[in-house]
């Protein structure tokens, strides 16, 4: 099927663009990514790269000519691909050399009238079934329901997946204390003289209410699949090639699969870590006693945000972890500066560049020996070196791995066509609302003749430690190694009113561009409010804005955000609340 080629709409003002011109002529061969054409507004003059392989079959818009944003301006597809003329009459080049009549953009066909073409669905029958009731999962399904689709669920546990029963929910819950606690410390300091400086910790109630609060949530998610007529099946699914999903006795066919299995913790192969004392980040959030000393075997966002919880409650905690510096998927500056501040405000300790051997269990205690002979003792280990894909009862399949990930086109399609795989079991992006995204459009894709891709470069990640921690797009090392020159922009909370005026002016904000266009290629930022902020920043690079258009916005005062907008301002050296940069 061709895929059209638009004006892009470059900014918030823009309205037409002009075609200065094209650099591929009907019937070559484009890669995605090669540049396709330039084009020029009011403000930029900026090339327009190929969104995937392909020849250009069509050109309906020629050099020097003014095009709406938005508009189609050319088509892409297979070699010989003919286009649809019937409905347009603008001239346009084909692959021939002719001139032919322009196609419109058909809308995509809504699930009834797809379903009309197709024979009536059986009893057991679905056009969608959609196997786990995580983020992925449960999204897809009442996506599929919103569309007309006839949409059945099958999930052996309980809704909400990882995310909401064992991860994100139920640590932002524990880390919700960890602040409670944090504020208790500074309450003398800002003039609130409590009654008394000592308190007590009841693990029963700490864990009985992160219990209310996952039942709420998952109770929440079956009331929505419920609201939308989605069948619920409770229960081991097994997937088969033929589309038949088997639950015990039972026997469902889908017209198209949802494969939302999610995934599981992942485990190391060492001696002694079969050991009771040893807690899985499922395990530990069940934890009903507080120990002395905790170990975290991986110094991941998992890791850390665990380990500030303990280190809240008194424990002494240990993070070994085998990169030079923890979560080193972030930017190095940001990781570092984060590790600064554990250490020194919370007590934490990390051993970084170094790996675990052995673990020896000793009584009631753990001896943690790592590759460089150092040695951690503790009363628990907590394990948190990641995920991987949940792919049981995905065995019959067949279906093409890589790295033991399901693989998935842009379309969230696996191997075997009709059969769509979204969220952490592709190991693509495992956060939760990028599971969600994937299940929409996974859902689309099944009901629609009109394919939707899933793009994700622009998913905002976040870290709920004190202070909090969130990025999207290129870190500083990836942008210089892609581009070369850049432009670094940083404002820190150290001198915002909000942030002082709250007790918490500690980190910065980075903003990373390219120096040509302006264009924003990646956010950082260390402090308050940061996982809300970097919402914000996601938007503006999802919608392409510049820097030169960021800063013609006005942010409110006093906030923790103008923080963001000095750091953009700064990358073009007009931060008003930075000190001139030097020449």
């Amino acid at each position: 099927m061709a895929t059209e080629v638009i004006m892009p709409k470059a900014g918030v003002d823009m309205t037409e663009g002009q075609i200065v011109q094209w650099n591929k002529k009907v019937g070559e061969f484009v890669k995605e990514g090669e540049i396709l054409l330039e084009i020029m507004t009011d403000k930029v003059s900026m090339e327009l790269e190929a969104e995937e392989d392909g020849y250009l079959i069509a050109i309906l818009k020629g050099d020097g000519e003014t095009v709406p944003v938005t508009e189609v301006i050319g088509y892409l597809g297979a070699e010989g691909e003919s286009i649809d003329t019937a409905a347009a009459s603008a001239p346009v080049v084909a692959a021939d050399g002719q001139s032919v009549s322009a196609p419109t953009t058909p809308s995509a066909d809504t699930v009834a009238e797809v379903a009309a073409k197709k024979k009536p669905l059986a009893d057991n029958e679905y056009d969608i079934v959609v196997v786990g009731g995580g983020p992925a999962g449960y999204y897809a399904a009442i996506r599929g329901a919103q569309l007309g689709g006839k949409i059945a669920i099958v999930e052996k546990t309980e809704f909400g997946g990882t995310c909401l029963n064992k991860g994100c929910i139920p640590t932002k819950t524990y880390l919700k204390n960890a602040e409670i606690l944090n504020g208790l410390k500074i309450a003398a300091g800002r003039g609130i003289n409590l009654a008394s400086t000592n308190y007590t910790i009841d693990m029963d109630k700490t864990v009985d209410f992160k219990n209310s609060v996952v039942k709420t949530l998952t109770g929440g998610v079956r009331g929505l699949l419920k609201a939308n007529k989605v069948e619920i099946i409770n229960g081991f699914g097994q997937v088969n090639p033929d589309k038949t999903v088997v639950i015990g006795d039972r026997v469902i066919k889908g017209r198209n699969i949802i494969l939302a299995t999610g995934s599981k913790v992942s485990r190391i192969n060492i001696p002694g870590i079969d050991s009771q004392l040893v807690l899985t980040s499922d395990d530990i959030l069940d934890l009903r006693e507080i120990p002395q000393s905790l170990a975290v075997i991986g110094g991941g966002v998992v890791g850390v945000e665990l380990g500030l919880v303990y280190a809240s409650y008194g424990t002494e905690v240990t993070v070994i972890e085998m990169a030079d510096r923890i979560i080193p998927a972030m930017d190095k500056e940001v990781s570092l500066e984060l590790q600064r501040i554990l250490s020194k405000k919370h007590g934490m300790k990390f051993l970084t560049s170094t790996s675990l051997s052995e673990i020896v269990e000793n009584g009631n205690q753990l001896t943690l020996k790592l590759a460089d002979g150092q040695e951690v003792v503790a009363e628990k280990a907590l394990l948190s070196i990641g995920r991987v894909p949940q792919l049981d009862g995905l065995e019959n399949l067949g279906l093409e791995l890589d790295r033991g990930r399901i693989k998935v086109n842009a379309y969230q399609e696996t191997s075997i066509p009709g059969i769509y795989a979204p969220g952490d079991v592709n190991g693509t992006k495992m956060l939760a609302h990028a599971a969600y995204r994937m299940g929409e459009i996974a859902a689309e894709n099944a009901l629609r003749d009109k394919k939707r891709k899933a793009y994700l470069d622009c998913t905002p990640a976040a870290v709920y430690t004190h202070p909090e921690v969130a990025m999207v797009g290129l870190t500083e090392e990836q942008a210089r190694e892609q581009y070369g020159d850049i432009l670094v922009g940083k404002n820190s909370f150290t001198g915002n009113g909000r942030a002082i005026a709250s007790n918490e002016a500690e980190g910065f904000v980075k903003v990373i561009s390219e120096p040509k266009y302006h264009e924003i290629l990646g956010v950082h930022i260390i402090g308050p409010a940061a996982a809300e902020i970097i919402n914000e920043a996601a938007t503006i690079m999802e919608m392409e804005l510049t820097v030169d258009e960021v800063i013609q916005s006005i942010h409110g005062h006093p906030t923790f955000s103008e923080v963001f907008y000095e750091a953009v301002l700064d990358t073009i050296g007009e931060a008003i609340h930075n000190p001139p940069k030097r020449k």
